[in-house]
């Protein structure tokens, strides 16, 4: 089981009291091919504000991908906001009708927490095929897969994404795995993610710079 971690360090004082936030889900897809949108929606979501925890037995949807067992935990201590998820067995197939890899990942999870001015985020990855992973993930590693129009590519896989805002606030976003389809364009769009965990140590209030 491969761990990173990914910080949001100290960046902005709360102009007014507030309430940190976060939250978590297993996974989601939303993708368009060949004219049909596919979207699932977060799965297995909890927030610090409720529910607390969820779970799914997952699903297959059509060729595109499928979930297996996901579920979630979110809560706070004291000022502390803690979101975490973690799932099994995903499949996607969405690029085999293309003529890509099949993606397999056995366990993975997300999680954040914040902290008086920022959010800290780790992400576990287990097994994978149909790509090759590194033994040390780095924060936002990417992995292109080829065969897409005109030499693009059919899909960039990252692993490890974090997302913060710019100019940034303290937030973060953390995905375990995140594919993007035919980022160049082509046949078919849109995301896939896998264990996604989201702090904010101000809420949903504005802060200003100290």
């Amino acid at each position: 089981m491969l761990a990173v971690t990914a910080l949001a360090g100290p960046l902005l004082v709360a102009a007014a009291p507030v309430t940190s936030t976060g939250w978590a889900s297993a996974g989601s897809l939303d993708v368009l091919i060949d004219n049909e949108h596919v979207v699932t929606g977060e799965l297995a979501k909890c927030t610090a504000d409720g529910p607390a925890s969820a779970r799914t037995d997952g699903g297959v949807t059509g060729d595109v991908a499928s979930f297996g067992l996901g579920e979630s935990g979110c809560g706070r201590s004291g000022e502390v906001a803690i979101a975490q998820a973690s799932g099994h067995r995903f499949e996607a197939s969405v690029l085999k009708r293309y003529g890509g890899p099949v993606i397999t990942v056995r366990t993975f999870s997300a999680k954040c927490a914040t902290s008086a001015t920022g959010s800290g985020g780790e992400v576990t990855i287990g097994a994978v095929t149909g790509i090759t992973v590194p033994a040390e993930i780095p924060p936002n590693d990417r992995i292109v897969i080829p065969g897409g129009p005109a030499g693009t590519a059919l899909a960039t896989v990252i692993l490890n994404e974090t997302v913060t805002p710019q100019p940034p606030d303290g937030s973060l976003v953390t995905h375990a795995l995140h594919i993007v389809l035919f980022p160049q364009g082509g046949p078919a769009s849109g995301d896939v993610y896998l264990g996604t965990a989201a702090c904010d140590p101000y809420g949903k209030k504005k802060a200003s710079l100290s």
